[in-house]
């Protein structure tokens, strides 16, 4: 069901805010659906049902438009994405399914729980640098880890409306992809995931058309630059810096979303 709310002042934020969204998600490699959540239901006070698809359908676009630049510029591997998104589709129609019968708060707090998880992963994949013969025999085990990967995130996306960038983020590394490819990679399979969670969320939910439209206003924007500032960094000789830093900031996430 789709409906136009009235446009109060404090809406017109949503299009910088969706700027800001837009850009951070495609240099990072995620939706923005985790910061869109707050800001609906914290700042403009959408109900929460509203703003868990409301989030879903104002991040495709910026998935869409960051998976179509990275794949311009070669950082993308459908291959790698397709074994995540396959059994993410699965994922996000089972999540949208249990999303019903959990209280809010306690989706909060399994929320925070998996972040921090999540990021401890990140975590030791960095740590852990493999010799030649550990990769010779992880190879299997890579594989065997994209479909947990990938139905984690697609639940995770249909449950909590969220993009679900954190598992596949981890996946990603796991199997071992520089970071740009990762980032190109992990917007590909949230436009499968975020596209078939917001058709499930559709059948009972509401989206606020008037919500989409001024936060699409400034993230297809953002998510056009994100690439192309990506594109100008030098990430070769920092990336297990970078890994620490996406793993901190899921670990950070967490923890604020349990106390919260």
């Amino acid at each position: 069901m789709t409906f136009f709310s009235t446009i109060e002042p404090i809406y017109y934020l949503l299009p910088l805010a969706g700027l800001i969204v837009g850009l951070f998600g495609t240099i990072l490699g995620g939706g923005g659906g985790f910061f869109f959540l707050p800001i609906l239901t914290l700042i403009i006070g959408a109900p929460a049902q509203t703003a868990v698809i409301t989030s879903l359908v104002a991040t495709l676009p910026i998935c869409i438009v960051g998976a179509a630049m990275h794949y311009r510029k070669g950082n993308l591997d459908i291959r790698t994405g397709s074994a995540f998104a396959i059994v993410g589709i699965l994922g996000a129609f089972a999540g949208a399914a249990i999303a019903n019968y959990i209280a809010p708060q306690l989706l909060k707090t399994i929320f925070g729980i998996y972040a921090v998880g999540i990021g401890g992963l990140m975590f030791m994949n960095v740590k852990q640098r493999p010799s030649a013969k550990t990769n010779k025999k992880g190879k299997p085990m890579n594989y065997l880890k994209k479909p947990a990967y990938g139905f984690l995130a697609g639940m995770i996306t249909g449950t909590f409306g969220t993009s679900g960038t954190a598992p596949v983020l981890a996946g990603l590394f796991a199997a071992r992809l520089p970071v740009k490819m990762v980032i190109g990679t992990s917007l590909f399979v949230l436009v499968v995931n975020t596209s078939f969670a917001a058709g499930a969320h559709f059948l009972m939910g509401q989206i606020d058309l008037t919500l989409v439209a001024l936060l699409t206003a400034g993230s297809i924007p953002g998510a056009l630059l994100g690439p192309v500032i990506l594109s100008n960094i030098k990430t070769d000789n920092s990336e297990s810096s970078i890994k620490y830093v996406y793993a901190a900031v899921m670990v950070l996430i967490g923890i604020l979303m349990i106390i919260a």
